[in-house]
């Protein structure tokens, strides 16, 4: 059953960015936790690759191509924030108001995003393929 699951998904996949990729753009993919033990998983997931890339602070940003942009603002405690770019021409932000936890990851070039977290203890993941 998963695997009939997988190859169904991996055709959709590939039929659907075969045609993108000569027109640019992006692909996303956003995931927003609907309840604590998703919401916990993802801050474990971004503090493991806090961890991994040796990363001090709250704020990590990691590029690795050329002509990319990212800026993180924090306010208030508690805030976990990632961009993390592989590629070109990449531009991303992020800002956080308190108890918050997101991570951008953009690879392919192009890829545009700009994420912004109110009180609340917000938590996500945004996931870009930038088709430039």
């Amino acid at each position: 059953m998963f695997r009939k699951t997988l190859t169904a998904a991996t055709l959709a996949l590939a039929t659907l960015a075969a045609p993108m990729a000569s027109a640019g753009g992006s692909i996303s993919f956003e995931v927003n936790p609907t309840n604590a033990d998703e919401a916990n998983a993802i801050r474990l997931g971004l503090a493991l690759y806090g961890i991994a890339q040796a990363a001090n602070g709250s704020a990590h940003v990691h590029q690795a191509g050329n002509g990319n942009g990212a800026g993180i603002g924090q306010s208030g405690y508690g805030n976990q924030g990632v961009v993390h770019q592989e590629g070109n021409g990449h531009y991303g932000t992020l800002s956080q108001n308190g108890c918050d936890a997101y991570g951008i990851f953009q690879f392919g070039n192009a890829a545009n995003a700009n994420v912004a977290q109110g009180a609340g203890c917000q938590t996500g993941l945004l996931i870009q393929f930038g088709l430039d």
